[in-house]
């Protein structure tokens, strides 16, 4: 009976456990489906916080805009969308998500880009099969004023704008939340130098990009290639010792991954050509990486480096999580020390 017991117990934990290609459990914070304001044409200050778009007109978002007084119109038009939020969106990892987009969008909040979907002329490529969704950097939100969502729109034919789909803020349930956050501002140079490998490198002219977030969206839209990331961290004294996995989100679209100069993983092809034809899924895949301990230094300071090669579109550390976790931690979500899950694990160990 005890065997038994104990049987259905490991079944439970192994269910819990969270693969690196697992879907994300996003759960609805903010419905932002309903009215919006609207605009035909294309004016780059359409996106900025301070724009007064209290003359626009008002349109019902998901739907096409064909659908609502704009019948047969093809070209450029811009949603606006104005929200409050709460502290308490800034728990767990945000999404934004708009459904549908028909055929091309840039995404802005408070006036930062923030994602975008297919391309705009004259190199038009169209996402309307696809759902939008993109992370939401917490620190782009303002929690004691208004908030506002700007999306430029291109429709080439038919349908167009936001026309179906969830549209809203949502929250990952199930991510692994790392003992040791490394999301933040790290050093960033197009190119490639295996050199910038080295925990030695002097990455101080660097730039500061923020991860994880798309470097479309911080300068970079057009560049598709190799670029390296540089992150240096001291180990914090309750992790000395601890069998490590570095998380490094999601990256698009291929990377090599090195701790102190050491190649610790790899995820894809990294000799594939710039070029559509050079896409594959990998984007998708979630990084985690196990680190030796004897890499680590327990009282100097440790560099991570990111090889990336992106081959089309959207290039770079894009989602997360980032950071350093305990492989218990990694293995059974939400485990914390001194909680059920340790006692139990140590006890079957």
């Amino acid at each position: 009976m005890r065997n038994n017991i104990f049987a259905v117990i490991i079944c439970s934990l192994c269910a819990l456990s969270l693969s690196p290609g697992q879907t994300l459990d996003l759960r609805q914070v903010l419905d932002l489906s309903g009215r919006w304001k609207f605009e035909l044409g294309d004016n780059a200050e359409w996106s900025q916080y301070e724009f007064d778009d209290s003359r626009w007109d008002n349109i019902r978002v998901p739907s096409p805009w064909e659908e609502q007084g704009y019948p047969g119109y093809d070209g450029y038009a811009w949603y606006r969308k104005h929200f409050s939020v709460r502290s308490r969106f800034h728990d767990k990892p945000l999404y934004l998500k708009l459904g549908h987009i028909d055929d091309a969008g840039e995404i802005f909040l408070n006036g930062k880009m923030i994602g975008y979907d297919g391309i705009f002329p004259p190199n038009f490529y169209s996402a309307y099969g696809i759902d939008f969704r993109c992370p939401v950097p917490q620190d782009y939100l303002f929690d004691d004023r208004d908030n506002v969502i700007a999306v430029r729109v291109y429709d080439y034919k038919q349908a167009g704008g936001l026309t179906h789909g969830s549209v809203g803020f949502y929250q990952s349930m199930n991510s692994p939340e790392p003992d040791l956050d490394l999301s933040g501002q790290w050093k960033f140079k197009v190119g490639d130098n295996k050199a910038w490998a080295e925990s030695s490198f002097d990455d101080s002219r660097w730039q500061l990009l923020k991860v994880p977030l798309l470097w479309d969206v911080q300068g970079y839209k057009d560049y598709d290639g190799y670029a390296w990331y540089r992150m240096k961290f001291k180990l914090p004294q309750d992790l000395v010792g601890r069998r490590l996995i570095l998380l490094m989100g999601k990256i698009d679209d291929y990377d090599q991954t090195y701790v102190n100069g050491q190649l610790i993983g790899t995820t894809g092809d990294m000799k594939h050509r710039i070029g559509a034809d050079g896409y594959t899924k990998d984007y998708q895949q979630l990084r985690a990486y196990t680190i030796p301990a004897s890499l680590l230094l327990p009282d100097k300071e440790n560099t991570i480096a990111v090889r990336v090669l992106d081959v089309w579109m959207h290039g770079g550390i894009y989602e997360g999580p980032i950071g350093l976790i305990q492989k218990s931690h990694y293995t059974y979500p939400r485990q914390r020390p001194n909680s059920f899950w340790d006692a139990l694990r140590n006890f079957l160990e």
